[in-house]
């Protein structure tokens, strides 16, 4: 049966997916919080795609029950040489951090590959970036402090070892031939394949940082309101947040060169995704696409098997050529669901993807935006409406040129500024009145939106003037 979070939803009476099949033992799933590790149990029986859809569906919470998960990347580097650090330094790091301050190893064979303590977790992304996913926490109070606390530990290790941490969009100087792939199997299997479906896979993986904010949902009927508005809105967001304008030691002409890497990077797996705004969408119509999203691995006896192209659906009837007569599990729907990146994505929460890594400010500024604008019902009522008429094309086109010019996109006679303006106003209230004093986490976005002067445009202007075309001092002045 499905969890009580899900029943005690606004889905008075349960849908057909929600309802066990005649004579077939179903799969309990607990709800979760954002970010928290999956609780399951699986029978033997194969998945049907209404298990799988009910998957997505218990994690329906009542309000009381919604969490604030963030999740931010940073580049790690060399104070001395300004190079990304190597696996043996990233190794060092870990330990450090496990031996200093109790965090308990991950490892993938012999290979140390992250941390966990409690329901945090520090993981290592392609070229070494650090990333660390938080805890399902209340208020943004506790998300900040978490930031605080976790740029705190590692940079305690990091300077013994010379080792400074940058918060930006893409590594402003190296070249990706000068990116270090750290021994993630999966990571392999990646760069084998992303080459042959788009232009700009392996800068994604090696040469870029983002900040996430994952939120929950009450209802089916909640989650496609809060996809439809977090989604219109990405492009905003990721122009308010721009902060990725160099590339290999140099000015690229651009706001946001992370979020222009995403429009050539793998088209079945990326994008606005217009089907969310069709009146059919729901968690079913989800399920639907994902299971149309080629797979990446299977991962069975500890190791990764490299299924790149392959269909689950296939995977599901026992008929996948790299592991014959196996069938997955929730486990494996899991892994699949996580290899999507669209601009939002759907798992048992939402997740807000589209925002550049940034400074100590974005990483709790980005979370105080979507939670004002999502858990507030007037706020998001308001950015429901508000976008409501806009079409795939002009969601399509905001993704695509809001990289390339920013806050001064132009947007139905006004500009993507005059939206962001309204937007933030909306995300303020809705903070007030939550009650929390949360306001003041965006202050800085109010003075991005105040000036026009996004964080890509500050750095570049540093770098004509200040910096006299050197790219080299953002490592000193902008690192935590």
């Amino acid at each position: 049966m499905l969890s009580s979070a899900l029943t005690a939803s606004v889905l008075v009476s349960p849908p057909v997916w929600a309802r066990p099949s005649p004579g077939r033992r179903h799969i309990a799933v607990a709800a979760s919080p954002p970010v928290e590790q999956a609780v399951r149990t699986e029978d033997t029986e194969p998945l049907t795609k209404e298990d799988l859809v009910a998957y997505l569906a218990s994690g329906c919470k009542p309000r009381h029950d919604w969490r604030i998960g963030t999740e931010h990347e940073k580049f790690a580097f060399n104070v001395e040489t300004l190079r990304p650090i190597n696996y043996g330094q990233v190794c060092d790091l870990l330990n450090g951090v496990a031996d200093t301050f109790g965090w308990q190893r991950v490892f993938e064979g012999n290979n140390i590959i992250g941390l966990k303590k409690g329901l945090q977790n520090i993981s290592l992304e392609a070229g070494g970036q650090i990333e660390l996913s938080g805890a399902p926490l209340e208020t943004l109070h506790q998300t900040c402090a978490e930031v605080h606390s976790h740029l705190y530990q590692v940079k305690a290790v990091g300077e013994k070892m010379g080792i400074g941490f940058l918060g930006l969009g893409f590594q402003p100087k190296w070249d990706l031939n000068d990116i270090p792939m750290m021994p993630k199997a999966r990571y392999e299997i990646f760069q084998n394949y992303m080459p042959k479906v788009g232009s700009f896979g392996l800068d994604v993986m090696f040469r870029t940082c983002t900040v996430q904010a994952n939120l929950d949902f009450s209802s089916e009927q909640d989650m496609i309101m809060k996809f439809r508005a977090s989604l219109a809105l990405q492009p905003i967001a990721a122009a308010i947040f721009a902060n990725s304008p160099f590339k290999d030691g140099k000015l690229n002409g651009l706001h946001s060169f992370r979020s222009h890497l995403y429009t050539d990077m793998d088209s079945d797996r990326t994008g606005m995704l217009p089907f969310v705004f069709k009146n059919s969408f729901g968690f079913e119509r989800y399920v639907d696409y994902a299971l149309n999203v080629p797979m990446y691995f299977v991962y069975r006896n500890k190791k990764h098997i490299d299924c790149t192209g392959m269909s689950f659906r296939d995977f599901m009837a026992g008929k996948l050529p790299q592991v014959p007569g196996e069938r997955p599990t929730l486990t494996d729907w899991e892994y699949h669901l996580g290899t999507i990146y669209p601009e939002v994505r759907l798992k048992r929460y939402l997740e807000m993807r589209g925002v550049d890594g940034g400074s100590c400010n974005t990483l709790c500024a980005l979370p105080a935006f979507w939670v004002g604008l999502l858990y507030d019902d007037e706020s998001l009522c308001t950015i429901t409406d508000m976008v409501a008429d806009w079409t795939d094309e002009e969601r399509e086109m905001l993704r695509r040129k809001v990289p390339v010019s920013g806050l001064h996109t132009t947007f139905r006679g006004g500009y993507v500024r005059d939206l962001a303006k309204i937007v933030v106003k909306l995300a303020k209230e809705g903070l007030q009145r939550r009650g929390y004093k949360e306001v003041g986490f965006l202050k800085e976005v109010d003075e991005i939106i105040r000036t026009g002067v996004t964080p890509a445009e500050r750095l570049a202007n540093l770098y004509k003037t200040k910096w006299r075309h050197n790219v080299d001092p953002v490592f000193h002045e902008f690192a935590y």
